[in-house]
């Protein structure tokens, strides 16, 4: 059987959409606390900067999964924990579409290190906050990260992406809604 390009993004949208319709549980207080940490000291420890940027920050907000699927419109989730002087301070979802040439699915998750606290009181403030929209943000990428120390942190918010994984072409947070939520416990 020979597959066409076009077969081979079929493919992956239907999967895509069996993922997604999987039914999504909503991950308990303790679990994202576990999650959270483990996922925010394993990024420090394999990425030095990430580490210097976790060092200057006053609080982390940590995704430590985010699922993104789609065919030519597209949809991510997933829900986090803001630590701050090493305790919980509220739990987050983070929630993005969007629309045009994509295919695929991938896992991934990521950190916003709020380096003051305008920053951080500004998500506080908001009921639901939208990237790009609000205090500076910077997605530290290896060309970011070559001049990154912690005399060159000037901006309100630092953010890392890590552990991605599936086929998905680009990942970026512009548009990516974060609001607060509540758990179960």
């Amino acid at each position: 059987m020979k597959f066409t390009h076009l077969s081979v993004l079929l493919i992956l949208s239907l999967s895509g959409m069996a993922y997604l319709s999987l039914p999504l549980r909503a991950a308990t207080a303790e679990e994202l606390d576990r999650d959270g940490r483990r996922a925010l000291s394993s990024l420090c420890i394999n990425n030095l900067k990430a580490a210097t940027v976790a060092n200057e920050s006053a609080a982390a907000l940590v995704f430590p999964t985010v699922v993104k699927a789609g065919f030519i419109f597209g949809a991510q989730g997933g829900q986090g924990v803001l630590i701050r002087n090493g305790e919980s301070h509220g739990y987050y979802q983070t929630t993005a579409v969007s629309y045009g040439l994509q295919a695929g699915v991938q896992k991934f998750g990521y950190v916003l290190f709020f380096m003051n606290h305008k920053a951080l009181s500004y998500l506080h403030k908001s009921d639901g906050w939208e990237i790009g929209v609000g205090p500076s943000i910077v997605v530290v990428d290896a060309g970011v990260a070559r001049t990154l120390s912690s005399t060159t942190l000037q901006k309100d918010i630092y953010a890392f992406i890590f552990d991605q994984k599936g086929l998905m072409a680009g990942i970026g947070l512009q548009g990516t809604k974060i609001t607060p939520f509540y758990p179960d416990n």
